[in-house]
């Protein structure tokens, strides 16, 4: 299933609301360019599940855990086999929510075939305050 919305930025609590009341488990893909906003979005999340901790994008580190349910992680710099390599994808059957940006096609094949849970979110800029989210279910 496939929907879309458009949300400018001091409207994005309404899909943080969205996505937690339909999602508190499994991963979620995070597609976009550069600056299209999917580490803000992570970060509202999060703020809407009440954690206090400063979200920042996991790009150098490749994972970031906020509390004990909410999982950020970033596989721009190394790749998808490289995060395989590290044993990422066991971390994934963690209880939570796991956001990964830059999660390719080939990813969520895996995650589908191995019976994980896993939702992709485009994100394309449309101007310099509002964003087009797509939201796949697979």
């Amino acid at each position: 299933m496939k929907k879309t919305y458009t949300y400018r930025l001091e409207e994005l609590d309404s899909l943080a609301d969205r996505i937690i009341s339909q999602l508190q488990e499994g991963v979620i893909i995070l597609k976009g360019d550069l600056a299209a906003g999917k580490t803000t979005l992570v970060k509202n999340i999060a703020k809407k599940l009440g954690l206090s901790e400063d979200v920042t994008s996991p790009t150098f580190s490749l994972q970031q855990c906020y509390g004990e349910k909410l999982f950020h992680y970033d596989i721009y710099n190394h790749g998808l086999d490289h995060f395989i390599s590290l044993g990422m994808l066991e971390e994934l059957e963690k209880p939570g929510l796991h956001f990964i940006e830059w999660g390719s096609d080939e990813l969520v094949d895996i995650l589908v075939s191995a019976g994980i849970e896993t939702v992709t979110i485009e994100i394309e800029k449309i101007s310099d305050d509002a964003r087009e989210y797509t939201i796949c279910t697979h």
